[in-house]
């Protein structure tokens, strides 16, 4: 579909990547990731056709078409939202009202006429085509889409300028998704949307019938919907098969090769040159003197990139709290009406009962505007309760970060000296080291805090706050605005912080690190889940009643059955349960480890096949032992790929 050669490409005086070749296929589903700063947003624009190469060539195939989805800045008004969205059907439209009219003509024509013989030709072509497209459908798949993104029913009526950037930029994403390029070039989709329109999204995605390019911050999403990754890294693009998880094993691996690859290289070298050296003048070394001299010349130099430095900060450790940090006692929480609308006031929450204690760290998830950010500013005591009680446990101090935390700051100030202000005993050194673990670095440090975007704000903001953090904090959208890299550094840092969290986060993968508890806010409610978010995902799927029946299967232990009112004895049969539907990433996972399996097995029995008929050729009897000890090693390799992959086959079928 596309293919780059020898590309490369600048940002001003930087180098963002150069000599790169790659050519993307109809059925690629390819995650790219690197650094920020490093060009992969640039590298979208230019496989859009918005921006175009310093160096290299790209080649376009017929018939290829992009859909590009930027971070942000898209903008609509004028329409409806569900207008907006069908407005993408524009052939479909102009094909339903041929039909139409050529409908009207068939009834006005004879039949016997050659004219009507035309016509009804075109009908039945023209009417063929609009079914094979779906266009009797498009009103329930636009229907579909917005659901699925967050969009209520009654907000379809709604005029598009009335929503936020957010809700804006996922407008933007169904239409998109409606349009179904052969060619979908997705940057930070997920960074607008709540949990369950991920969930929607990333299922979505992963039964897209077309190629994709994707830039996401989110792991999770990254390892469910893609199958290739193309790293950008040291100017250079690297490939790799697999999804997100299995490009960090292969990374790894890939570095010990090189490095190894480079230490003998660099140790032949030395030999050579020693040699060399040692017996240059004598005449009668001249010969070895001479091919050693070829050999050193013709050696390719193996580079190794320099090692990605590894970020690990811990911030100052708050003083202890009490064991009970803060409690809710019948809380309710509403608001009053919107001046013109007569539908009463609007109730948040009622009678909410929790208890937070020292060391938790809780995820608060929820669709948006169940109440997320409400709840935190009640814990942080910037709103108090409409009813109920609220209290704070012994030496608490609660710290808040909002998401427009960033307007607190100092405009005028820069932020290296800012920053030396908020830690005055730490050096100018570990004040860049700090500030680049949040992705700030070289001259942006001495930025004034006024220009900074809103993303760079709030990363700031956000900064500031953890370097002198209360023993209670309190963390609205934390990871907004943050590539993996820092999102690993923060991860890491309150992992080890001691005091207590409440946080706010959309991505799957740093709740899952962090989270002891999940409170699921929803219908004025709050429901407390024990564990991580995979717990929580699967205590909603009914494991914990799955679990209780094995249990119970396993003991032998029956519920004692109700006396049938025609006074048999006969124990009526308990109602099957109902199948819940397994973790979609768990099941992705376990769908790829299959295929890799089957790979393996078809390997294996080439090897296998390989092996008998080399053994048909006597050479020695000490080569046909180890012959045979080959053979032996190669079917016991294989008959542990066969159970391994019957065990996953059937956990699947019986999850279906």
């Amino acid at each position: 579909m596309i293919q780059l050669s020898g590309a490369g490409k600048r940002f001003g005086h930087k180098l963002l990547f150069e000599n790169t070749d790659w050519l993307i296929t109809p059925r690629d589903r390819v995650g790219l990731v690197g650094a920020n700063g490093t060009g992969k947003s640039t590298l979208m624009k230019v496989l859009a056709g918005l921006d175009t190469l310093d160096y290299g060539s790209l080649i376009v195939a017929k018939g290829t078409t992009a859909g590009y989805l930027p971070q942000d800045g898209l903008s609509l008004s004028g329409r409806t939202v569900f207008a907006e969205c069908m407005a993408v059907f524009t052939e479909l439209h102009a094909m339903e009202r041929e039909l139409e009219t050529l409908t009207h003509r068939i009834s006005e024509l004879d039949h016997a006429s050659a004219e009507y013989a035309d016509v009804a030709d075109r009908y039945h072509s023209l009417e063929h085509e609009f079914r094979t497209r779906d266009g009797y459908s498009i009103e329930a798949e636009v229907g579909r889409v917005l659901m699925g993104l967050g969009f209520r029913k009654e907000d379809w009526e709604r005029q598009t300028d009335e929503f936020s950037g957010g809700w804006q930029m996922r407008l933007a994403l169904a239409k998109l998704l409606l349009q179904k390029p052969n060619l979908l070039l997705l940057d930070e989709p997920t960074n607008h949307l709540d949990l369950e329109a991920r969930n929607w999204l990333e299922e979505y995605l992963h039964d897209y019938p077309h190629a994709l390019v994707l830039i996401s911050h989110d792991r999770y999403f990254l390892d469910v919907v893609v199958n290739k990754i193309a790293e950008i890294w040291n100017k250079r693009f690297w490939f790799y098969t697999g999804n997100y998880d299995k490009f960090l094993s292969q990374k790894t691996q890939r570095n010990e090769q090189l490095q190894a690859a480079y230490k003998n290289q660099r140790d032949r070298i030395e030999q050579l040159e020693v040699f060399i050296n040692r017996f240059r003048y004598q005449a009668t070394k001249a010969k070895q003197v001479q091919s050693r001299i070829k050999e050193l010349e013709k050696i390719e130099r193996i580079e190794v990139p320099p090692e990605e430095k590894t970020i690990h900060f811990s911030f100052p450790q708050p003083r202890p709290s009490g064991r009970i940090v803060a409690e809710f006692a019948g809380v309710a929480k509403s608001y009053p009406a919107k001046p013109g609308n007569n539908s009463g006031e609007k109730e948040v929450f009622r009678d909410v009962d929790f208890m937070i204690e020292k060391g938790d760290r809780i995820a608060l998830v929820g669709v948006n505007g169940a109440g997320k950010s409400t709840l935190i500013k009640l814990l942080a005591g910037t709103e108090r309760p409409s009813r109920g009680e609220y209290t704070l446990g012994h030496n608490v101090e609660a710290d808040y970060f909002a998401q427009d935390q960033y307007k607190e700051l100092d405009a005028d100030a820069r932020m290296i000296d800012d920053l030396g202000n908020a830690s005055p005993g730490s050096s100018q050194t570990e004040l860049r080291s700090l500030l680049g673990c949040f992705l700030f670095s070289e001259d942006d440090v001495f930025k004034r805090i006024g220009v900074l975007s809103g993303g760079e704000r709030g990363r700031y903001a956000l900064l500031r706050l953890l370097l002198h953090p209360a023993n209670f904090l309190l963390l609205d959208e934390p990871t907004n605005h943050l590539d993996l890299r820092a999102k690993d550094v923060l991860l890491d840092a309150l992992m080890k912080y001691s005091g207590t969290v409440v946080f706010v986060s959309h991505d799957r993968y740093f709740i899952d690190k962090l989270a002891t508890r999940v409170f699921e806010i929803g219908d004025g409610k709050v429901e407390v889940y024990p564990g991580n978010y995979e717990d929580y995902l699967w205590r909603k799927q009914g494991g914990s009643a799955k679990q209780n029946e094995a249990i119970r299967q396993q003991l032998k232990i029956t519920e004692p059955a109700a006396a049938p009112s025609n006074g048999n004895q006969a124990s009526a049969e308990p109602a099957p349960a109902k199948a819940k539907r397994m973790n979609p990433i768990k099941r992705k996972k376990m769908e790829d480890r299959i295929h890799e399996l089957e790979a393996e097995i078809n390997r294996a029995e080439t090897v296998i096949a390989r092996c008998e008929t080399a053994m048909q050729d006597f050479i020695s009897a000490d080569e046909s032992q180890r012959q045979s000890l080959e053979l032996a090693q190669h079917k016991t390799a294989q008959a542990a790929l066969l159970k391994e992959w019957e065990d996953l086959s059937q956990s699947l079928q019986e999850a279906d």
